[in-house]
């Protein structure tokens, strides 16, 4: 009888043999399925989600285009770094960063060039506004400039023949534009008071920048552009009119205030 009670113990598992062989195969399966789906048919179909951060000026199906994005596009096929360049070709966009994320979704986050300043150009024989960044890189002509007239500074005195998207400015005034773009960050009402900055070529290399404030006749004449300067130099202007001054030029080139009087004046 003991015997028997043990030979029953021990065939009692096995009872739970097939359930849990079945049960374990078909995990299996589903596992394996997943992992097919996931891994060999997923990364291959088009991109469940696309998106797109920093998008201004330009379509979102014209920036997908000009990057080589279709509606076919896949995780596997597309090339991040190919895209990047693709996107940063366009004259308007600054930099682009391109994130893949497996196995369905893709993120561009862009950020557009800033205008810092307007210009003149001669295009086919005819003046035409242009703008550019504080790089130099020239990515607004004619039209595309109408929404910021009368926000950005005028910037004269530079020859720009035949522009085009993404036409570089000589290097020489990229540090004068860079400056520019900290006083219209920092201090943007300074700019308003000014009407039209010119670029004054020196007879054998560099230049100084004579400023047009607005609704003022007196002129400002500076070796350089700063924050502090423009400032004071605005002030000074402020207090001379208000006395009705014979002045026609304040000069600060060299570090000390002068001035010239309208009959001696000659730029």
């Amino acid at each position: 009888m003991a015997g028997d009670y043990i030979i029953n113990n021990a065939e009692a598992p096995t009872r739970l043999e097939k359930p849990l062989k079945v049960f374990i195969i078909i995990a299996i399966l589903c596992l394996g399925g997943e992992l097919v789906w996931l891994l060999g048919i997923s990364p291959f179909r088009p991109f469940a989600r696309i998106d797109v951060t920093g998008l201004d000026g330009i379509k979102r199906e014209e920036l997908l285009g000009a990057a080589g994005i279709s509606e076919k596009s896949s995780y596997f096929s597309v090339d991040a770094r190919a895209v990047e360049n693709a996107i940063m070709s366009i004259s308007s966009i600054e930099y682009a960063k391109v994130f893949k994320y497996f196995p369905g979704r893709l993120q561009i986050v862009l950020e557009n060039r800033r205008a810092v300043a307007a210009a003149l150009a001669v295009l086919d024989g005819q003046m035409v506004p242009v703008l550019f960044d504080r790089q130099g890189v020239v990515f607004g002509i004619g039209e595309a400039t109408a929404a910021f007239a009368g926000i950005l500074p005028v910037i004269s005195g530079l020859v720009i023949e035949e522009p085009f998207p993404g036409m570089r400015l000589p290097g020489s005034i990229i540090p004068f534009l860079m400056e520019l773009e900290n006083i219209e960050i920092s201090s943007p009402e300074l700019l308003y008071a000014v009407s039209e900055i010119k670029i004054n070529r020196k007879p054998f290399e560099g230049f100084d920048l004579i400023l047009y404030p607005a609704h003022k006749k007196i002129k400002v004449r500076l070796a350089e552009l700063n924050e502090d300067l423009l400032r004071y130099a605005l002030l000074m202007v402020d207090v001379l009119s208000s006395r009705e001054s014979e002045i026609d030029t304040l000069d600060f080139r060299s570090g000390i205030a002068s001035y010239i009087p309208k009959e001696a004046y000659s730029e």
